[in-house]
């Protein structure tokens, strides 16, 4: 009988949501939710749907867009948690960039508080990117000894704190100061917080700087820009690195060797050489044409080190020896 409802979960979760509009998209993972842990609406803007299967909890917060967007069937990001890992998922959802401020979720984490919800799994894990990133780290404090992965967030929006970020000058009415506010704050009771940026991004280097704590980590990404979740799925490494929070293996060198993988990643070469041509560092620049050249076939990195090669046969430039020239 338990065989059979496991199989009815992974069927339930390996069903494609693409294409529903908003209103179908909520009934389906409240229907799925309902049947295999509970849903609720926090309001007009927010909801909280779990899938209960195993003793590691993953939280996430997302927008209904974003996960509506996922390419991977318009799935919740946490369902790939559920049927790889055989993990928990209460996914927090919120309809556009909110930052979960709103009096209905407080609500609902002290209702998960008071029934002593976080206590019945063995490792809790707090995720989220940008605003949810903020919402990851300010709502782990309802649930001692977690782990948090935020990708990039603010640390408030309260504009006596942070009133040099002009980016969501419309959130700056909105209340930072009351319940669940101050998210470096809250990471005071986790087990460990993992803050993960891209240095170059002025301002999220800024928030980045407001976690520091003992128990946080900082990992950089440089040249990435300010997509950082896309760009960790894109080079399939968010699932492993969520896996190691959960094993509570992540380092600076776990991640560094996970980070490797930027060596393949188009998002990040491209990036790295539209800098480099930017900073106009043609000797740079040469050498990684030549590098990615002799591994991919990137038509873009070959047709630059040809107009590169072409300017130091006109003195333009001065270039870096080819392996050819010995």
């Amino acid at each position: 009988m338990q065989d059979d409802a496991q199989r009815s979960l992974e069927e339930c979760l390996e069903d494609s949501l693409d294409g529903l509009k908003k209103v179908a998209w909520i009934r389906k993972v409240a229907a799925i939710a309902d049947e295999h842990g509970h849903f609720q609406s926090c309001g007009h803007r927010h909801f909280g749907a779990l899938v209960e299967q195993g003793d590691t909890l993953l939280v996430t917060f997302e927008t209904m867009q974003g996960a509506q967007a996922n390419p991977d069937g318009g799935r919740p990001l946490g369902w790939d948690f559920v049927l790889e890992y055989g993990w928990s998922h209460l996914g927090l959802f919120s309809d556009g960039d909110t930052w979960f401020r709103d009096r209905h979720v407080y609500g609902y984490f002290d209702r998960l508080v008071d029934d002593g919800f976080f206590e019945e799994f063995e490792t809790v894990i707090f995720y989220g990117a940008g605003p949810a990133g903020y919402a990851a780290a300010a709502f782990s404090v309802a649930a001692p000894g977690a782990r948090v992965v935020v990708l990039q967030p603010q640390a408030t929006l309260d504009p006596r704190v942070t009133e040099w970020d002009d980016r969501f000058t419309d959130m700056r009415r909105t209340d930072f100061t009351n319940r669940y506010g101050y998210a470096p704050d809250m990471l005071d009771a986790a087990h460990s917080a993992h803050v993960i940026y891209d240095p170059a991004e002025t301002l999220d280097s800024m928030h980045a700087a407001l976690f520091t704590r003992s128990n946080v980590a900082k990992h950089r990404m440089r040249f990435f820009g300010a997509a950082l979740q896309g760009d960790l799925q894109k080079m399939g490494i968010l699932a492993p690195l969520l896996e190691k929070v959960a094993q509570d293996t992540l380092t600076t060198h776990s991640f560094a060797d996970m980070h490797r993988a930027r060596r393949d990643y188009g998002g990040y070469l491209r990036n790295l050489l539209g800098t480099l041509d930017a900073r106009d560092r043609p000797y740079l620049a040469a050498m990684l044409c030549r590098n990615v050249t002799s591994r991919m076939n990137v038509p873009r990195f070959r047709r630059r080190l040809e107009a590169l090669e072409k300017a130091e046969a006109e003195g333009k430039v001065k270039l870096p020896p080819s392996r050819k020239d010995g």
